[in-house]
């Protein structure tokens, strides 16, 4: 066969990626996860297999077309009304404290403020498969945590667009001109315009389901089509390709087709957002990971702690009550899958070197990899602090086969004592005599222990 070499290498890589997603699942982590680790496995820090970057990283570039593209289709603007002023402040406050405070950290270590604002931006993003995949798994996805979280991530996605538009203007050296922003400007008007046409005109019709006669796979065709030339005349006005893709799929995504659309798009979208973050992985450098182990294990640190903290704080200043806050303060606590693609774009645009972009990849990743176990560390953490009044309850939480034996030899040793004082409660007093003095007076507290009966007898 003239490609069977090709083919059998796409055959391999699609396999490692799907047994990689099966495994990861089992362990209660998001396919992405799995599809990360499977182009670490792939990529030149293991086996070597995959060398073609460049065909990977152009599918990977697809992918990303369709994930925002995804992402706009799944909001329904009508119903994230509802929560619009508390996503809204809750994200906005993210991205300023995260990037303020990044700004004031990195100063004193002469960053320059592009690299600053990039890095502020990654770290204020979250992982929405992540997430969900979390809060589906300890039940809370439909609670008021999750609700809250999830509107948060709709918001972060909304914000995404801009970011790229910001970071697209970062070159170093570059001097931030009227003309330069129009860009943005417009791009943000515009898609706030969009958004306020949607929220109001509510389900809009489109001909694209009467056009393919209800055929799924012409449908199918007709979205992913509709994605593309939105993103190309998206870049022929100078505006990013993502921000095309992502309003042709807040279009589809408020029409009156948008459940089928959903349906016959899922398994492209799976497929290209795997390759995206198979991508990913192939980028991670094990031996550059080890050579830096203990400063990325500390940013690692630094950022999952910090977030947290940020992300609670945010939810109390909204007025959510302390359990909520905290649960949903640790479900965001990990830097999202966007942020990829945002220190991608400021890597092309010169706002950080390869070595810096290595290192937020790493730290990147391994904070999708420990997000669950922050959860359920975390939710260990709210249990003690709601159930625990004393050393007791905390020793029975913390150590319950230890305790329960150390109190049943507490009991044992209490019934004890209470069995010798009722033993020596029962027993005949001690008598004691003492001798009597020859002379002097008596004593008053002596006589008055004289018992009558002797004195009646002597008498």
């Amino acid at each position: 066969m003239e490609h069977g070499h090709e083919l059998t290498e796409i055959a391999f890589v699609v396999t490692v990626a799907l047994v990689c997603g099966l495994a990861l699942g089992r362990l209660k982590q998001p396919a992405i996860v799995g599809y990360i680790l499977a182009g670490v496995v792939l990529g030149p820090s293991v086996l070597g297999f995959v060398e073609d970057r460049e065909q990977i990283t152009l599918l990977a570039e697809m992918g990303v077309l369709l994930l925002l593209f995804s992402i706009g289709m799944e909001l329904d603007v009508s119903d994230f009304r509802s929560v619009l002023k508390f996503a809204a402040i809750g994200t906005g406050l993210q991205i300023i404290i995260a990037t303020g405070v990044i700004l004031l950290l990195t100063w004193p270590l002469g960053w320059p403020w592009e690299r600053g604002v990039l890095v502020g931006f990654a770290i204020a993003l979250s992982s929405t498969a992540v997430t969900i995949k979390m809060l589906e798994d300890v039940g809370e996805l439909k609670s008021e945590v999750g609700k809250r979280a999830i509107a948060i991530l709709i918001a972060q996605d909304l914000a995404i667009v801009p970011m790229m538009l910001v970071i697209s203007t970062l070159a170093p050296g570059q001097s931030i001109t009227l003309q330069a922003t129009l860009p943005l400007i417009g791009s943000v008007l515009t898609l706030a315009a969009f958004l306020w046409f949607l929220s109001h005109k509510g389900k809009i019709t489109l001909p694209l389901r009467q056009l393919a006669r209800d055929q799924a796979d012409l449908m199918a065709v007709g979205a992913v089509a509709l994605c593309f030339a939105a993103a190309a005349i998206s870049g022929l006005f100078g505006m990013s390709t993502a921000y095309g893709a992502f309003l042709a799929g807040l279009l589809l995504g408020n029409s009156t087709d948008r459940a089928i659309m959903l349906r016959v798009t899922l398994p492209i979208q799976g497929v290209l957002l795997m390759l995206f973050f198979l991508s990913i992985g192939l980028l991670i450098d094990l031996g550059f990971i080890w050579d830096n182990l203990g400063e990325i294990l500390l940013m690692l640190l630094i950022v999952t702690l910090g977030k947290t903290a940020m992300n609670v704080g945010i939810l109390r200043f909204l007025k959510e009550p302390w359990p909520r806050a905290w649960l949903g303060g640790v479900s965001l606590g990990q830097v999202g899958e966007f942020s990829f693609v945002l220190i991608a774009l400021g890597l092309s645009v010169g706002a950080i070197n390869n070595e810096a972009y290595r290192m937020l990849l790493a730290v990147i990743a391994l904070s999708l990899i420990i997000s669950p176990l922050w959860l359920d560390s975390a939710r260990r953490i709210q249990r003690l602090a709601v159930h625990v009044d004393n050393l007791h309850d905390l020793m029975e939480r913390l150590y319950p086969r230890a305790t329960a034996s150390a109190v049943q030899g507490l009991i044992w040793a209490g019934e004890k004592k209470q069995a010798l004082a009722r033993r020596h409660q029962k027993a005949p007093p001690e008598v004691r005599v003492e001798d009597t003095p020859t002379s002097g007076p008596a004593d008053p507290a002596n006589a008055s222990d004289t018992d009558p009966a002797d004195d009646a007898a002597k008498s």
